[in-house]
């Protein structure tokens, strides 16, 4: 579903305000009052001081105001989102909430391929050990999932049973089904890195429609909104070891919106700048947040860059889409100049992320005037453009920001520095 862009309801009424009162205060056969000036809305409590006077400064330099602003080369802004426009990662708690609500279209033999699809043989990395230390293997830990699956495809409703999703959540091959396929999916990650991980999570939407997977992504939403925000931890049933044996997974549960992300992304267009999100996620999965009004984003469908499936009509094959980069890390800097420079001319103004597959995007482009990183204290190569921020928080033009938060409210601080969920102490960097 496409939406429009709406500007924020107190925006609106603050400009009606405005005119109103410049009405009013004009005498009779006065010249026409020119056009209230957009105001530039930075919540003072959420954001850091210097990063809101540096963009406010971006916006008044590139957008309507400026007296070199050209409506035919409008200028843009592109958002990663999760951890970014929003606290948490929204695929990652819809895999979770797809694995509880045994949201699947899968049968037993199309699960066992898919679960085992481009993923490479053999152990996983040292640090995926099972409760007896022993590392876990591929292959063991899909024999397992295999037979849990083949259990739950049996006997719940939703699939080809008649137990109820309360009654089958209580059986100890659901237990060992939640844990060992969020287990497999941090593995993989972890191990194969991304360029395997990502693409092998989507493929369980196999066989549902778009408008399923919307629906879901939308309830998924919804849930984890509603959440606390703590790091879960599922432990597979001592009673079912299988092969792979007792394992235990972790995960960052809930979500929460980022209204400092939200009320930026209207300012700028406010001031004729568009906005545009790329994410790691399957791009129809962040257009359910992005565009649906009530979650208070409203970013166009058509500005949605994300993974993107093969798909038969509308219904998602568990295969990638063909000459489609993976939108991750270098990805995106493909991605943004195919989909965008190319038909524009020249790159973003601002780029926003907080991980290393935002790195390439942050830093590709000459045109880009304000990279804001959200700091989650991360090393690696998102770790180098942070210390490159930090290091020019006394200069006047930097070509990096930070933004703090705080991990146990989802938050935003007026600060560079973050509180990482369990700690006291906020810190700069990682």
């Amino acid at each position: 579903m496409q939406h429009t862009d709406k500007p924020r309801r107190g925006f609106i009424q603050g400009l009606m305000a405005t005119a109103a009162g410049a009405t009013l205060a004009a005498p009779a056969l006065a010249r026409p009052v020119a056009a209230a000036v957009p105001a530039v809305i930075l919540d003072s409590a959420k954001w850091a001081p210097r990063n809101r006077e540096l963009i406010a400064a971006m916006i008044a330099k590139h957008g309507i105001t400026s007296k070199t602003y050209n409506p035919k080369r409008k200028p843009y802004a592109v958002f990663d989102w999760d951890n970014t426009s929003i606290m948490n990662d929204c695929e990652e708690a819809l895999l979770l909430y797809q694995i509880n609500q045994l949201a699947f279209k899968l049968s037993p033999a199309e699960f066992s391929a898919i679960v085992r699809q481009n993923v490479p043989a053999g152990n996983f990395a040292p640090d995926f050990k099972n409760a007896a230390g022993k590392v876990v293997d591929l292959e063991s830990i899909c024999a397992d999932l295999d037979s849990d699956y083949a259990f739950l495809h049996a006997n719940y409703k939703g699939l080809a049973g008649s137990r109820t999703l309360e009654d089958i959540a209580t059986t100890e091959q659901f237990l060992d089904f939640r844990a060992k396929l969020y287990f497999l999916y941090e593995a993989v990650n972890d191990t194969h890195g991304v360029n395997v991980g990502y693409p092998w999570v989507i493929y369980f939407f196999a066989n549902m429609t778009v408008s399923e997977v919307r629906k879901l992504a939308e309830a998924s939403h919804d849930a984890n909104l509603g959440m606390s925000l703590v790091k879960a931890k599922f432990t597979s049933p001592a009673s079912l070891p299988g092969k792979a044996g007792v394992i235990t997974a972790s995960h960052s549960q809930g979500i929460r919106l980022c209204t400092e992300v939200a009320t930026l992304m209207d300012t700028f267009r406010n001031h004729g700048i568009d906005v545009y999100v790329s994410t790691a996620s399957l791009e129809d999965v962040v257009a359910e947040f992005a565009t649906n009004p009530k979650y208070g984003y409203h970013v166009k469908r058509e500005n949605v860059l994300g993974l993107r499936l093969e798909q038969d009509g509308e219904v998602y094959k568990n295969a990638y889409r063909k000459n489609w980069t993976l939108n991750w890390g270098p990805g995106k800097t493909i991605v943004i100049k195919q989909e965008l420079v190319a038909k524009k001319g020249y790159g973003p103004v601002f780029v926003a992320g907080d991980s290393d597959g935002d790195y390439d995007m942050l830093r590709d482009f000459p045109e880009t005037a304000v990279g804001l990183i959200v700091n989650r204290l991360k090393k690696g190569k998102i770790g180098e453009l942070s210390k490159a921020a930090a290091d020019a928080l006394k200069e006047a033009n930097p070509r990096f920001l930070l933004q703090g938060r705080q991990e146990s409210t989802g938050n935003w601080l007026p600060v560079e520095t973050t509180l990482k969920l369990g700690k006291t102490a906020p810190a700069l960097l990682g």
